[in-house]
């Protein structure tokens, strides 16, 4: 009997084909270690992919930053003056017609410290939106893990606040603000938020993958989210003069924009007081850290072999 005779015979017969010495494909693909392509990697070994890739997600994120001002005659000086000019707006509008400033302490240093690390939150899910269903020609030409996209946007945002916040220490010393030991409080809170971010952005990337029409909506869910976080106004001021359920009280205190708002706030600002700093702040920040961090981490392997699929 020829070979394709006997490749035939076997396939009717239902029988898995098999080597020359006795041994199946899936007991072959064992032997020498192949795995399915584009099958998702257990989880140790997904973090492994992209531990290896760490070079990658950096590189990415600083090419990203630099193409993003390209066209600009300005250049990357975009970067501080974008959110400087959003600040100014909030300051005319909230600051001096509305009348938030009042019983404010430092409120330009206050408004600006919101604006600069809840535009970071901000920047982090609408690019964590758009990660694979903007990318989608990359994602389908290369292998790597799919992760590397939504990590390398928040690293890129990050990059992009701490070149705000040379800007946002001059505004702090220009009213004022003398350094102290507290300002080294920045960088855990920077770390958490950070972490928090990329957590939210994999959850967004995985939205969005499937519904590219998310993206037209967030930013309007983005900018609830905002009026609701105490970026251009006190929270306590606005509720000491309003009657509302206990239960509103205990939403905005757990709102994580509004405890690494306060965080940075009480790292900066000497006005801005531990009174102000309730002591379930820091537990807080640290547990929406974790739960976002790895909930949103597993949420999007999970899904790791549709990625750039239909």
């Amino acid at each position: 009997m020829s070979e394709t005779t006997h490749d035939s015979a076997v396939a009717m017969s239902g029988a898995p084909p098999t080597s020359d010495d006795g041994l199946s494909r899936a007991e072959l693909a064992r032997k020498y270690g192949l795995t399915q392509s584009g099958a998702r990697p257990s989880l140790p070994e997904y973090v492994r992919q992209l531990w290896d890739r760490r070079h990658f997600i950096s590189a990415f994120a600083s090419a990203k930053l630099t193409a993003q001002y390209s066209q600009a005659k300005l250049g990357q000086v975009w970067q501080v003056v974008t959110p400087l000019l959003n600040a100014l707006v909030y300051y005319l509008i909230f600051g001096l017609l509305i009348g938030t400033s009042r019983g404010v302490e430092d409120y330009v240093p206050f408004l600006v410290t919101g604006v600069f690390i809840f535009t970071f939150t901000q920047s982090s899910v609408m690019a964590g939106t758009r990660a694979i269903s903007g990318n989608l020609g990359l994602v389908r030409a290369l292998h790597f893990p799919r992760a590397c996209l939504p990590i390398s946007f928040c690293l890129m945002q990050l990059q992009q606040l701490l070149f705000s916040m040379g800007v946002l220490v001059l505004i702090l010393l220009g009213y004022g603000q003398v350094p102290t030991w507290s300002w080294l409080l920045a960088i855990p809170a920077l770390v958490l938020q950070f972490v928090f971010n990329t957590g939210l952005a994999m959850v967004m990337a995985r939205l969005g993958s499937k519904t590219p029409d998310l993206a037209q909506l967030m930013p309007f869910i983005m900018r609830t989210w905002m009026y609701a976080s105490g970026v251009m106004f006190s929270i306590d001021q606005i509720l000491k003069e309003k009657a509302v359920p206990a239960f509103v009280h205990v939403l905005l205190d757990c709102n994580p924009a509004v405890i690494f708002i306060d965080l940075m706030r009480f790292a900066l600002i000497d006005s801005f007081t531990s009174d102000k700093l309730p002591p379930h702040v820091w537990p807080l920040a640290v547990g929406w850290a974790l739960v976002m961090g790895v909930a949103g981490f597993v949420y999007f392997w999970k899904a790791e072999e549709r990625y750039g699929r239909g």
